[in-house]
């Protein structure tokens, strides 16, 4: 029995409820550093007495130049930082701070009193902004209102990626159901023909080959697995009688066989939102490259690149294959047929690329 497999599946087991993030689980080594940044020593003496005097292991340097340099050294909790220094402000020091260091809270300290420059600074990402003079315990207690912002920007961060992490399993859970419902859908088909579950495999094969040998990207080789499995099922609705019968079809038989694309497309058309590709296999692989195919009479590149590869991967498989009223061509006899209909049935394209698959071992009759 023919099993669908996707790289990205994985089991169903159903996850655990999200823990939020504890206060507690920040480390407490990572909230007891700072660096003070101002040109003033006897300033920065103050402040480092202080910080010190309260648990902080504190770097103190006189230009933004030097902070920045102190900051890769080591990670670092909180800057302190004049807004009005020589070469590197404290405005370009805290732009800095917030593309490289998100997590760095930053308080910005000035001797002027200007309510514009404080809220630029404030939609900078500043946590806080102090004017000169000012009192220690004043420091204090923003210190401890700007360490509490950042934990709570830390805490929500990690529930944001646990977040994430939950809504990636739950796709992949649904992964798998999507494709525990398409194994039921083929197995539903080869129970009317079990001819179709090894060609399935194989036009998924061959398309995948054909694909890479295009330069497709990933998801595309995905779709065009997917869709290779699937491209018939659309024979569910086709008599049996037709569709095992042992010699030639009439007409109208052939046109009865021939309206499983559209069959398969309203079928699957709910179930593959998330991979067009794939139906675009299933409903186009019997399209012609000079518009006389079905169901719609597309023409060129009109028809959807994954349906162009598909559709030289099923008749590839279908002229060697063995059926009950016919041999199959040899592998040579089939590639000629293949350039024969180059530009009529078959996008040229396409056709080269199965020859470059097949000059690569990546195709191969029986495989």
């Amino acid at each position: 029995m023919t099993r669908l497999v996707s790289p990205s599946a994985a089991g169903i087991a159903v996850p655990a409820p999200i823990p939020r993030p504890a206060p507690g689980d920040v480390a407490e080594a990572d909230l007891r550093r700072v660096v003070i940044v101002d040109d003033e020593p006897r300033l920065r003496q103050v402040l480092v007495r202080l910080m010190t005097r309260d648990g902080f292991a504190c770097v103190d340097v006189g230009d933004g130049q030097e902070a920045l340099a102190a900051l890769e050294a080591e990670p670092t909790t909180l800057v302190l930082t004049d807004l009005r220094m020589p070469g590197m402000d404290g405005v370009e020091l805290l732009r800095h701070v917030r593309e490289r260091w998100p997590d760095t809270a930053v308080i910005m300290i000035s001797a002027v009193a200007d309510v514009e420059v404080a809220v630029s600074c404030l939609a900078l990402g500043a946590m806080d902004y102090l004017t000169k003079p000012f009192h220690l315990e004043e420091v204090r207690a923003r210190v401890g209102q700007a360490l509490e912002k950042r934990r709570l920007v830390v805490e929500n961060r990690a529930y944001q990626r646990l977040l994430e992490a939950r809504v990636a399993e739950q796709a992949r859970r649904l992964e798998t159901l999507f494709l525990a419902s398409m194994q039921s859908l083929a197995d539903a088909l080869e129970v009317k023909d079990p001819y179709t579950r090894g060609h399935s495999v194989r036009v998924s094969r061959y398309a995948v080959a054909i694909g890479r040998a295009l330069g497709c990207d990933a998801r595309t080789l995905a779709q065009l697995e997917l869709g290779g499995h699937l491209h018939d099922i659309g024979k569910i609705g086709v008599r049996e009688a037709v569709l095992n019968k042992p010699g030639p079809l009439t007409d109208d038989e052939y046109a009865h066989i021939m309206t499983h694309p559209e069959i398969g497309w309203r079928l699957l058309a709910p179930l593959l939102v998330e991979a067009p590709g794939a139906l675009h296999v299933v409903r186009s692989h019997h399209e012609r490259f000079d518009g006389s195919g079905v169901p719609d009479g597309l023409a060129g590149d009109a028809i959807p690149l994954e349906a162009r590869i598909a559709a030289v991967a099923d008749s590839f498989d279908a002229m060697t294959s063995q059926r009950p009223y016919r041999s199959g061509l040899t592998m040579e006899a089939a590639r000629a047929e293949l350039r024969r209909c180059a530009g009529t049935q078959y996008d040229p394209r396409m056709v080269e690329a199965f020859e470059r698959a097949v000059r690569a071992g990546e195709i191969e009759l029986g495989a």
